[in-house]
Formats: C-alpha cells, sequence, structure tokens
C-alpha cells in the first residue's frame, strides 16, 4: 500500500471523490464504498461513514437486524409492500444491531414509518448524535434530539415539537410541510406558533401563517434570510387586528415567499407593518387577488425598504378554484415597482385581470431597471396599448434582458421593414399576447422586422394559429442567413 494512503485527510479526500462519481448500470457508489470498506482495516471507518452519511427510510438501519434482514432484502420485495406488518418489535439485542450505524448518519429522511418496531428503543436516546440534516413525521423526534441538527423537515405538528425545539439550539433550517398538516386547528397553529418563537438561530423557515407575537420575533431575528408562508389555499383563522404590533424592521431577510394564499389580508398587513430593507426576492402566489387587494399589495412592496436591493418579483393570481368574471379596470403594479432600480426579474401573471401597459410606461419601466433580464406579463391580455414601435424603443434601454413576455397590439404594424434596424442582441425567448381584436395581417412583414432587430429569437411563443405562420417565415429567414453569417464568421 502506498504511504499516501496512510494520511488520514488523502484518504478522505479520495473517498469523498469516489462518493462523488455518478452511478452506473454495474456499479453504484454505495456497492464502491462498501468494496473499500471491506478492503483493510484502514479503509473501513472512512468508507463506512460515508456509505452511511445519508439515508433514506429506516429499512437500512433496520436491516442490520439478523431477523428483518431477509424480510427487507428478499428478491421480489416491493418497497410499497407492507412487510413489516405482523413483525414483532426489537429486542434488546436487535435494538443493538438497528443502532450499530446510527453515529454515522448526517441525513435521514423517513417517508414510512415502522413505530412498533423501533418501541424498545428509549424515548430522547439521542440514537443519532451526528446528524444534521432531518425530515420525518413528528412520531420519531423523541429519537431525534442532537445538538448538530441544522435543518429539519417535519411533516405534522404535536406536544413533541416542544422537546424538539428546545434540544436541537443549532437549528437553522425549518420546514412544516403544510399539506400534510390541518392548519384550520387553531390549537396546532398556535402550538406551531409558540415553539418557532423557541428558534433563536433560524436562516431559514417555511411554514403557515404564524400569529403577531411569532411575526414580532422573526422579524427581530438577525439570522434570518429566508422566510416562506404556505398557507396551502385552505381556510385559515385571520389575525386578531387587536394583535397588531410595531414589527421590526427583518433587517436580513433577502428572500420572502406567500405562496397558496386562500386570503391576503393578513399577508398585506405583515407588509404594510414591515421594512425589508435588505430583501433581494419576492414571491407572492394568491388564488384570487381583488383589483383593491392588488393594488394594496404593490403600494405596501413598493413603500418597503428594499428599493436599493430587490432583484426579483414574482406575483401570482390563478383562480384555480373558481371561475371568476375578468375585472373590468385594468391592474397598474408598472408605476409601483419603477423604484425598484435593481431589478432583475418581474413577472406578474394575472388569469383573470387586464394590467394596463402601454408604450410610454414601457419606456419608463426600461429606463428605470438597467439590469432588467427577464420581464414576464402574463394577463388576459383583453387589450394592449403597446405597439411593435413602441416594444423596439423600449429593448433599446435594457440590453441585458434574455425573455420577454407581453401583450402587444399588433393590429397596425408601424415599424418600417426596410428602416435601418437597432439589433437587441440578448434577448433570447419571446412570447407575444396579441389581443383579440388585433390578428396578424401581413405574418410576412411582422417576421421580417423580428428576423432583423431580434437576431437571436428564433421562435415566437404566442396563443393561436397565427403565430405559427410568423414562425414559419421567420424560420426560412434564418435559414435562408445562415450560409451567408456562416461564411462571414
Amino acid at each position: 500500500m502506498h504511504q499516501a494512503l496512510l494520511v488520514p485527510e488523502v484518504l478522505l479526500e479520495i473517498f469523498a471523490y469516489v462518493n462523488t462519481i455518478p452511478s452506473t448500470q454495474t456499479t453504484s457508489t454505495q456497492k464502491s464504498l462498501a468494496a473499500l470498506a471491506r478492503t483493510c482495516k484502514i479503509f473501513h471507518e472512512p468508507a463506512m461513514d460515508l456509505l452511511w452519511t445519508e439515508i433514506h427510510g429506516l429499512e437500512p438501519l433496520l436491516g442490520c437486524v439478523t431477523r428483518l434482514h431477509p424480510l427487507i432484502y428478499r428478491r421480489g420485495t416491493r418497497w410499497d409492500e407492507p412487510w413489516a406488518k405482523g413483525v414483532e418489535p426489537l429486542s434488546a439485542h436487535e435494538a443493538r444491531q438497528f443502532l450499530r450505524h446510527s453515529s454515522r448518519i448526517r441525513t435521514l429522511n423517513i417517508k414510512r414509518t415502522h413505530p412498533q418496531l423501533i418501541s424498545v428503543v428509549p424515548a430522547e436516546a439521542c440514537v443519532f448524535p451526528r446528524l444534521r440534516s432531518l425530515s420525518l413525521s413528528i412520531a420519531y423526534l423523541n429519537l431525534f434530539l442532537p445538538q448538530t441538527l441544522h435543518q429539519c423537515c417535519l411533516l405534522t405538528v404535536d406536544e413533541g415539537l416542544q422537546s424538539f425545539v428546545t434540544h436541537c439550539i443549532t437549528l437553522e433550517h425549518l420546514y412544516i410541510s403544510t399539506d400534510t398538516l390541518y392548519c384550520d386547528n387553531i390549537s396546532q397553529l398556535s402550538l406551531l406558533s409558540d415553539r418557532i418563537r423557541w428558534c433563536t438561530r433560524l436562516v431559514t423557515l417555511a411554514c403557515p401563517m404564524l400569529d403577531w407575537a411569532t411575526w414580532k420575533h422573526l422579524s427581530c431575528l438577525p439570522t434570518l434570510l429566508n422566510l416562506e408562508v404556505d398557507q396551502g389555499y385552505d381556510s385559515r383563522p385571520s389575525l386578531s387586528k387587536q394583535d397588531i404590533v410595531n414589527l421590526s424592521p427583518f433587517l436580513n431577510i433577502t428572500t420572502l415567499s406567500f405562496r397558496r394564499l386562500y386570503g391576503v389580508t393578513d399577508i398585506i398587513t405583515v407588509m404594510q407593518h414591515s421594512q425589508f430593507p435588505s430583501l433581494k426576492e419576492f414571491e407572492f402566489e394568491a388564488s384570487h387577488l381583488s383589483l383593491e387587494e392588488a393594488e394594496q399589495l404593490f403600494h405596501a412592496l413598493s413603500h418597503c425598504k428594499a428599493y436599493r436591493t430587490l432583484q426579483k418579483i414574482t406575483i401570482c393570481s390563478f383562480d384555480d378554484k373558481f371561475a371568476r368574471p375578468y375585472n373590468d379596470e385594468p391592474l397598474t403594479p408598472i408605476p409601483h415597482f419603477l423604484c425598484f432600480t435593481q431589478l432583475r426579474t418581474l413577472q406578474l401573471m394575472f388569469r383573470y385581470s387586464c394590467i394596463y401597459l402601454d408604450n410610454d410606461m414601457l419606456l419608463q419601466a426600461m429606463s428605470s431597471w438597467p439590469h432588467i433580464r427577464t420581464l414576464e406579463i402574463n394577463d388576459s391580455a383583453l387589450s394592449s396599448k403597446v405597439t411593435l414601435h413602441g416594444l423596439f424603443t423600449a429593448l433599446g434601454l435594457c440590453p441585458q434582458l434574455h425573455t420577454l413576455r407581453v401583450s402587444i397590439n399588433i393590429l397596425t404594424i408601424d415599424v418600417d421593414p426596410d428602416a435601418e434596424p437597432i439589433q437587441h442582441t440578448s434577448l433570447r425567448t419571446l412570447q407575444l399576447l396579441n389581443t383579440p381584436e388585433s390578428q396578424i395581417a401581413d405574418a410576412e412583414t411582422l417576421a421580417r422586422i423580428i428576423s432583423a432587430w431580434l437576431p437571436c429569437v428564433d421562435h415566437i411563443y404566442g396563443p393561436g394559429l397565427s403565430w405559427d405562420e410568423v414562425n414559419m417565415r421567420l424560420g426560412s429567414l434564418r435559414a435562408a442567413a445562415a450560409p451567408y453569417v456562416v461564411r462571414a464568421s
């Protein structure tokens, strides 16, 4: 054996590389590590540590129990079969076999539960002392209380959460699944809010809606960088207006996300009482936004202190559950967002609302957002005041724009196809939502204009068959120009 392999640092570097090699049809990474562990005593410990670093399910641990091994790994057994049904719990001796490699595990993900099998393991035994990342139901929390735990995803909430958050003092990333949590239960929400206030080192938090006291706690956390509130499109208890508190400024939060909202009043109130001076990304997804609620949200966002930092805004209203009529009045979000001079991405998606945009407003927006790379305004497209000339004029002010989706009125082509074009060479993805009253009258001319002004756009995405003809002619123009491009280069 080469002397270099006796140096622990060198050996760990080699094994770490083996752990990153993609699996093939004949050899998996786990088989390679297992083979190394059997090679010699020097290789055994580091190889076993890597082999057991990340475990999905309790089956690998239960497979170490002599009695259970043939049940778990017998040929033809499917993972979804209830192999543990009727199996006797572990004995004290078998519990030691079960825990043989538990101290090596750093990441553990449990989807199926077998609480009857491991009932012999004492409560709060801390059998995974080096665990750093955990995803499971609360049923096992008494076993997962290491002070090393940094990341956790919980599927349910019960009283076991109290000892969990008090023992895991280094917890930085906490995810509470909304899909399996009955968040219309006031007692569950109260318990969750209370336990989250015990967490003082959170960097990332994803959870259902919280009470005002918890919002106050989070607003003071200097470590908190990412916050996601997922309501799950279900009706939840509203926050009491009497309990509204003055929130601290959320000094360091960079990512703020509100997803699957059924009611938006409480979220807008939170925004109105917050500042977020370091915010870089904002996401808001609701089942429905009325005209008044939408304008309140736009106003609240524009009056927070993120005008120097905000780079991404995504606001969606899909109305998936209820077919609502189109709003008569258009929304006006663009003037509210002109203050965000560092904006890179703006995505506005409203299925049953129209967003007002004209040539002057688009020009002002592009002059205010010199770094913009993605602009997507996907609305009902009932009408549009943006013309082809207005679009090309605005594009000249945003040289980094890569993706564009807007409604456009092309009833009249107001660009001379024979004029000298000012080419925009960064745009790659273009989707034009032409309004019903503005059908494409001259596909050939439009294709010539797009080809000349936007040389990197090979296809225009848009509804209806009218764009198919434009794209066909655009493809012909690109193909005809290709030999000259190759010859010139």
